[in-house]
Order: C-alpha cells, then sequence, then structure tokens
C-alpha cells in the first residue's frame, strides 16, 4: 500500500507516526493527488471528547468554541490530546485531487465521515453554534480526506444530528445486537450518558425480542441539566420501560436505590455502560448476573477497573470492549433512527422548551455535594475529569520505557505528575535521580551531568566523581526546569540521548547510560524552539511522549478537595481539628490562583495557623485572598504629593487606573469577569490591560 494513500505526507510531528497517533498534521487548504477536500458543516464530537471539553472550559459556549479552535492550531486536527477522541463531520466535497476521481463523489456532494476525524487534517474558520444535548458544533472550515477515509453519501433523509450521533456509534451496534442474539437475553440495563445513544441501543434490544425484553435506562441523576425525570422518561416510553436517576459516583447507594424501585430484583443479562464517571463499571458489575455480558463504550470507558471489580467480586462476567467502526454499519444506523423517530422528535421538543436555561455542568457540584468521587494516587487528590484524564494518560504513559516531557504553569505540580511515571513504570526500585536544572552553575554543568576523573580541574576531588548519568544508570533521571540548560550543554545532553555513550570531563573511556529521562518545564519547550532557546533536535529526542497538566484554575473541581485534603494534614500535624465553611470553600474556588496548588496549600496553612476559630470562615479567606492587594490598590497621596512643590495629576489617576485594573483582573482571573466587576465594557479593559502592560 502506498503510505500517502492515509496521510503520511500530512505528518509533522512527530515524523513517522500515522496521521491519528501523530501530535501535529499538516492542515494547509491545498488538495493533495490523492485527496479529497470537504467543505465543514457540522461536526460531531465523540461524547466522552465534548463532555471534557465542556468540563475544561466550565460549560461556557465561548471558551468551547477557543478551546476548539485551539485544538485545531496546535494539532491540525480536531483531536483531543486528554481523551484522545474525535468524532465525525458532515460537509461538501469541495475538490478531488487528480488521482482519486474515481472515489464515488463528485463536487458537491454532501457527505458524513464514517472514519474518525483523530486522523483527518481540519482547519476550522469560524464555530456559529454548539449543541450541548448531541455534542455537535455547526462551523465553517474544511477536512482533508485520503483514500481510505470512510465517506459516506448523505441524502439529508434524516436529520444530519441524528445521523452522526448513530455513525458515531453504528459498529457498536452491530456488537450488541449479536451478542444479544447468542445470549437470548431477556432483560438489560442501559447505563446511559447521551439520551439518544441511550435510545438506540435500548431499541436494538427491542428489536431483538420485542415486547418481551426488559429494557431499563440508568441516568447520573446530575448529569440531565434541566430535564426532568418525568420529561426524559415520556420521551423514552414505549422502548424503554422503566428509568432510574442514580448518583453514579456512589455505586454501592445506586444499586440499593434500583433494587427498590425495580419491579424484578433477580440481576440482568446485559449491561451496555456508555457513561465515563467513575462508579459507572462498579455499578455494571453488581447489575448483571452471573457469566452474564457487560459493554463499555471503548477502552477508556472504565473497561480495565470493571474487569478487577469482577474480580474482586468473585463474579464470573464477560466484558466486551465496544471498538466502533464496522464497514456496513451505515444501514442498521438509519434502520435505528427510523425506528425511533417519534422518540427523538419528542426529546427535541423538550430541548427547545429548555434552551433558554443554563446548561448545568454534567460533573459539577450541585447543593454542595460533589458529583465526581474525590480520587487519590499516593498524595495526589483529584477531582476533576480533566485531572482524571491527564493522570490515566500519565498511567498509560508510564509502562513504556520513553522519554516524556511534563509541562505546566509553576506550581500545578509536574513533580507529582513525575512521581505517578516513576512509581507505576517498569523501573520503579531503580535509581531516581531529582535534578533542578536552573540551580546549576553554567560553568559546572558538564561535570555535573557527566562526572570527572580525578585530577581534571583545579578543586576536583582526588577520587573523581560521578555524575547524574552515572549515578542514575538503569533508573530514572528527572530534569525539573530542563529549558534554563545552556544550547552548549543540550547539544552535550542530546549527545547522551542518542548514543546512549558519554565520557566522564577529563576521561577518555567511554562509559554507558541506560537511563530513561522525564523533563519538566513551565514553559512550553515547543515556545523555546520557536524562540531560538531549546535545541529542535533535542526536543524531538524528548518528546517521545507529552504531559501537559492543567492549570487550577482550568480544573476547578479539584480547588476544594485539594483544600480539604492540606486542612487534613496541618490537622493532623499540629493536632487542632479546623474546619472551612462553605463560604470559606465557595471563596477558595472562586479565585483565580494564578500560582495554582503551590499557591492553595500555602493559603490553607496560614488560614490555619492565623484563625483561632475552629470553623475558618469566608470572611478570613477574602481578607487573606485580597488584603495585601487591597492595601497596594490605592495611591499613597501623602507620599506622592511629599515629593514636589507640585504635583502631575495625569500621572497620579493612571497609576490609580492601572492599580485598579490590575486588582480587578487579579481578583476575578479573566477580563470578561474583571470588566464585569468594574462596570466597563471588556473591549476597554482589554485595551488598557495591555497598555499597562498587565
Amino acid at each position: 500500500m502506498d503510505m500517502k494513500e492515509f496521510g503520511m505526507n500530512r505528518v509533522l510531528e512527530p515524523k513517522g507516526a500515522v496521521p491519528t497517533t501523530a501530535w501535529k498534521l499538516d492542515n494547509q487548504q491545498e488538495t493533495g493527488p490523492k485527496e479529497i477536500r470537504v467543505r465543514l458543516e457540522m461536526v460531531h464530537l465523540e461524547w466522552g471528547n465534548f463532555n471534557q471539553i465542556c468540563s475544561y472550559c466550565g460549560y461556557d459556549e465561548t471558551r468551547i468554541k477557543a478551546r476548539i479552535m485551539q485544538i485545531i492550531n496546535e494539532r491540525g486536527k480536531l483531536h483531543n490530546p486528554y481523551t484522545g477522541s474525535g468524532g465525525l463531520f458532515l460537509g461538501t466535497v469541495e475538490e478531488i485531487g487528480s488521482e482519486v476521481q474515481d472515489c464515488g463523489f463528485s463536487v458537491g456532494d454532501s457527505v458524513i465521515s464514517q472514519s474518525s476525524i483523530s486522523g483527518l487534517p481540519m482547519y476550522i474558520d469560524s464555530i456559529r453554534s454548539v449543541d450541548f444535548n448531541y455534542g455537535q458544533i455547526e462551523c465553517r472550515g474544511y477536512a482533508i480526506c485520503f483514500e481510505t477515509t470512510s465517506l459516506l453519501l448523505y441524502s439529508r433523509e434524516v436529520s444530519a444530528k441524528y445521523l452522526l450521533t448513530a455513525i458515531d456509534e453504528e459498529g457498536n451496534f452491530l456488537s450488541v445486537r449479536q451478542a444479544v442474539q447468542e445470549r437470548m437475553a431477556q432483560r438489560a440495563v442501559i447505563i446511559g450518558g447521551n439520551l439518544v445513544t441511550t435510545l438506540l441501543y435500548a431499541q436494538i434490544i427491542r428489536e431483538c425480542f420485542g415486547e418481551t425484553a426488559s429494557v431499563t435506562a440508568v441516568l447520573d441523576q446530575h448529569s440531565m441539566g434541566d430535564l426532568t425525570g418525568k420529561e426524559i422518561g415520556s420521551a423514552f416510553e414505549p422502548v424503554i420501560d422503566q428509568t432510574c436517576f442514580v448518583d453514579l459516583s456512589r455505586p454501592m447507594d445506586a444499586w440499593e436505590q434500583i433494587r427498590q424501585t425495580e419491579k424484578e430484583t433477580e440481576p440482568v443479562d446485559v449491561v451496555i455502560n456508555l457513561e465515563d464517571i467513575c462508579g459507572s463499571e462498579t455499578l455494571a458489575t453488581l447489575l448483571v448476573r452471573e457469566q452474564g455480558a457487560v459493554f463499555y463504550n471503548g477502552l477508556q470507558n472504565n473497561y480495565s477497573v470493571g474487569i478487577l471489580v469482577a474480580d474482586a467480586f468473585s463474579k464470573e462476567v464477560t466484558p466486551h470492549a465496544l471498538d466502533g467502526f464496522h464497514r456496513g454499519a451505515y444501514e442498521l444506523a438509519m434502520e435505528l433512527i427510523r425506528s425511533v423517530s417519534p422518540n427523538l422528535k419528542r426529546l427535541d421538543a423538550i430541548y427547545r422548551e429548555k434552551r433558554k436555561k443554563r446548561f448545568n455542568d454534567r460533573m459539577g457540584r450541585q447543593n454542595g455535594t460533589p458529583t465526581a468521587a474525590v480520587q487519590r494516587i499516593d498524595d495526589f487528590v483529584y477531582q476533576s475529569p480533566v485531572t482524571r484524564a491527564m493522570v490515566e494518560e500519565a498511567l498509560n504513559v508510564a509502562q513504556y520505557d520513553c522519554n516524556v516531557i511534563i509541562q505546566g504553569e509553576t506550581g500545578v505540580g509536574k513533580e507529582k505528575v513525575f512521581n505517578i511515571i516513576y512509581q507505576n513504570s517498569p523501573r520503579h526500585g531503580k535509581p531516581c535521580i531529582r535534578i533542578n536544572c536552573a540551580t546549576i552553575q553554567e560553568n559546572l554543568a558538564e561535570s555535573e551531568f557527566f562526572g570527572y576523573e580525578k585530577g581534571s580541574f583545579t578543586g576536583a576531588q582526588s577520587t573523581g566523581k560521578e555524575g547524574y548519568f552515572e549515578i542514575a544508570n538503569n533508573g530514572t533521571l528527572f530534569l525539573d526546569e530542563i529549558g534554563s540548560l545552556s544550547l552548549n550543554m543540550q547539544s552535550k545532553l542530546l549527545r547522551v540521548l542518542q548514543d546512549n555513550t558519554y565520557y566522564r570531563v577529563g576521561g577518555t573511556e567511554q562509559r554507558h547510560a541506560n537511563v530513561r529521562v522525564i523533563c519538566a518545564n513551565n514553559v512550553p519547550l515547543r515556545q523555546l524552539v520557536e524562540e531560538g532557546k531549546f535545541r529542535e533536535d533535542l526536543y524531538y529526542r524528548l518528546n517521545i511522549c507529552s504531559i501537559d497538566v492543567p492549570a487550577l484554575r482550568d480544573r476547578k473541581e479539584d480547588i476544594l478537595c485539594l483544600a480539604e485534603a492540606f486542612l487534613k494534614n496541618y490537622n493532623k500535624k499540629y493536632g487542632v481539628n479546623k474546619e472551612l465553611s462553605p463560604e470559606a470553600l465557595e471563596k477558595l474556588e472562586a479565585y483565580h490562583w494564578p500560582g495554582n496548588v503551590r499557591e492553595l496549600e500555602n493559603v490553607v496553612h496560614r488560614l490555619y495557623i492565623r484563625e483561632r476559630e475552629r470553623i475558618i470562615g469566608g470572611d478570613a479567606v477574602e481578607h487573606l485572598l485580597n488584603g495585601a492587594v487591597y492595601e497596594e490598590m490605592i495611591v499613597n497621596l501623602r507620599k506622592e504629593c511629599s515629593r514636589e512643590d507640585s504635583v502631575d495629576f495625569n500621572q497620579i489617576m493612571e497609576e490609580q487606573e492601572r492599580r485598579l485594573i490590575a486588582f480587578a483582573l487579579k481578583k476575578e482571573g479573566t477580563t470578561r469577569k474583571a470588566a464585569e466587576y468594574l462596570n466597563l465594557p471588556q473591549a476597554t479593559l482589554a485595551r488598557k490591560k495591555v497598555r499597562y502592560g498587565l
């Protein structure tokens, strides 16, 4: 097969990867001889991908649009780095390459992609709207397709939003139908995420066994936004017999609740788990009978956790990972849509009524109760789905003995992420050397890394000295702030990584290094490469895998669980039990945290020491976070007026304005919120922010 048939020539980083696994693709508009360019109308994001982006952006439509554009600008494709997933698109054929004129399509044809967009170059010029109910965007732009890209002619016989949703699952439909028929399953539970896909899977079971089948939908009670149970139940009838609303993050409580509401309490034959909330895999195992089947919508949907839970319960269960793509499954998708068309229309009518209401964060907090369970790996505590995806990525990377770059702002916990990788790596238990490159003097860097022989320079130890690579041999070397190394030292480091050999300073004996290098930096190394401050060849040698640790402001759910974990540690350390009031937690959650987790830990420590009462209140948090800023916000007129016989009115007013804007930005975190706080147009505040260099 010609390697260019599936887009190898479009791979930019890293060279040699295929488009789906590549970090970055060439998304230029010019169409190659074996390519097809499609003008985009709509993009359907895989449900886990869509929800991760929504959670990351706080369900703010403006931020969601910006995040999607950011992913495309960084990667040349719409491939979510946290979930590793993409989606499908609808568009119109715009240009066909000279060598694929017999592809079966003509310019102007409406087409839908059956292949995932995670391996297709894409550019989006603008996003008109975001459909939260279907995980879709209406947009303008283009996608580049290859000979191996599976495209379907779209006849507009059914609504595009239904069809894209169904095609995203179509291969899974075939797998489920076959398994249900083989097992003669009569009772099934669908743990649903998206209401439309829940309906479609229920219809498969209904078509296999008709009225004799019993189908129950289990939905997370915090994931339905403004929809009521009555509204959802009316949209599901008669395809789904019963709908239960539970807290999926508390699977044992959910199981008891279902058993109390179900007419029949016996375990079911089949459970289809379409949800990715931690706890859904445990509930699936509890609900299914011995030797029953549990389907997981992809390997990332707690498949491995489900196996471990079944083993812990000593329950023999047949797990299935739904695999997605099957040729010829298009007709089944169309058949299912036609069958549940009345239900889909009722559901859409409900959505239209709710359109003006705020769509709630499916992983947010309701009445002060977290819907996603707090999780911990060693001393790394988290609750946000964004952090969860990052941790899963780190655990996956850990098992591969390759170099890794960990990137993130100062204070986000990059060394904690390194600990996760190291503790779960094949080199666990072998030497682990941690180096802060910013503390190494440039004239000593070579001897520190590679060691030196006795008498090699004035002041050298008489016995010589081992370097970092020698000490870490057969183990792991963690290089924090690697971007601070000089270009000269970078070139020497590159040589070791290429050849796995080095010489001590002043030595003639070649030494071998078997070291896994994991590095971290608070400025993206790609940016330093573009600025000429970091060697591009060293960057590619290190960037086998890259993990971006999100800022604390981008994973708001982690703030409260981290604050409570820090307070618990200080309670244990100092022996006095203190608590954060709901108002204090609210103030902490609303703060921007420019210093990230390190600043949060410092604030909690100071609150613990300063506050004499057992309950730490909201006023104490407000004073600590903003007290110093309040004092700095006002220009000291006494000091200014004592300097000269006259004062510069304009200068003083400009300085006061600068301080006021700086205060608002620090307090609110974004230009939009700061502008609202100061009752200024956002554009005005943005101009002043640039003017004062804030």
